[in-house]
């Protein structure tokens, strides 16, 4: 299996599919001093990596071209290279060109691809305690600030940590920006009553569909490749996702209405095989964490601003956008108890503890 996938991907290598090695001698920040990080005139010490060989790493990535989780990737593939002025490279597989995201996972954990960087629901079959994501409602009372704080520099940060690595993974950092998976249908939400019996595509995980049952809607989880067509031919009439991959995805065509529901947190992983990152040099795992870093920080100020700039988009092709009250997330999060009950019984009460009580003392 492993020599085979190998093979596929020195001829999607040789077509020039992937490579987010930089063509250009400037990465896009704005500065043109080639560096990408927004500080101008610094200088990559070239001697820094001369005595480690060079390496090329794999990764895959399931976000749809143009996606914030697309772009996190192409910034970090960008970072990388400079940081080590070349000796540690990226080949990049976005756009689902590798797989779907458990398949990317599978194929990490099996040492086939190095890096993956995907939404939380599917990673729920490899690392249990991920689960606290999908989580209804969570996250949607608090700014981003509270949530990167509550993610990345707390008691949570530990355990979930914990949890991936006993999985035989690492993860290097989140994206979010207190932006969600939304909602949209072709059929009028108002009230929680009104979600009754849609037919909706939704992940196929079974908290997703659990959560979506609690309403009473009825979830779907088709392929995501025939979403588009599902819904112009009413085998679905809604959907859930971020608001970008609604807009490169141009469900505004076959959509009347954006529903922010605000369910779930619009919020990617980046993985790595925690044997290949560990057997690394500390120079290269440096370089990656500093990579991944940069690369969010250019990236999540904006997040706020491309949802908005979306749902500008989905306006001016016809959409309608529906918002709630601040009690609708009360109200939800009552009808989704079992949904919570459910994730506590696989995962415990520590972790989805420590996720409520961080949140709420960052706010």
């Amino acid at each position: 299996m492993k020599k085979i996938l190998l093979l596929a991907l020195a001829l999607v290598l040789a077509l020039s599919f992937g490579a987010c090695g930089g063509n250009s001698n400037d990465n896009g920040d704005g500065n043109g001093d080639g560096n990408g990080d927004g500080n101008p005139g610094d200088v990559v010490d070239e001697g820094a990596y001369a005595g480690i060989d060079a390496v090329t790493l794999i990764y895959g990535n399931g976000a749809a071209n143009g996606a914030a989780g697309d772009l996190w990737g192409i910034y970090f593939c960008e970072n990388v290279e400079r940081i080590t002025d070349g000796k540690l490279k990226v080949d990049y597989f976005g756009n689902s060109q590798l797989g779907v995201d458990s398949e990317l996972q599978q194929q990490m954990l099996a040492g086939d691809i190095d890096i993956v960087s995907c939404q939380p629901a599917q990673t729920t079959a490899f690392v249990p305690e991920v689960a606290v994501f999908d989580l209804p409602m969570a996250f949607a009372k608090y700014n981003a600030r509270a949530i990167d704080k509550a993610l990345n520099d707390s008691s949570f940060t530990t355990l979930i940590n914990q949890g991936y690595g006993n999985k035989g993974m690492v993860c290097l950092g989140f994206l979010q920006g207190a932006t969600f998976r939304e909602m949209t249908s072709n059929r009028e939400i108002r009230s929680i009553d009104d979600f009754k019996g849609i037919k909706i595509r939704t992940m196929d995980s079974k908290y997703h569909l659990a959560f979506w049952s609690a309403l009473g809607a009825n979830p779907t989880p088709l392929p995501f490749t025939e979403l588009f067509m599902s819904l112009q031919q009413g085998v679905v009439e809604a959907q859930e996702n971020a608001t970008d991959t609604s807009v490169n995805s141009q469900f505004f065509e076959v959509q009347k209405y954006l529903v922010n529901t605000h369910h779930i947190l619009y919020l990617n992983q980046f993985l790595m095989n925690k044997s290949k990152f560990d057997s690394l040099d500390p120079a290269y795992q440096g370089a990656i964490r500093q990579a991944v870093a940069e690369a969010t920080a250019r990236l999540a100020p904006d997040m706020q601003k491309i949802n908005d700039d979306n749902i500008v988009v989905m306006e001016d092709n016809g959409m309608e956008v529906i918002d709630f009250a601040p009690a609708f997330i009360d109200e939800v999060i009552a009808k989704a108890d079992s949904v919570y009950k459910a994730i506590r019984d696989d995962i415990g009460d520590a972790i989805v503890d420590a996720l409520i009580n961080e949140l709420e003392a960052a706010n």
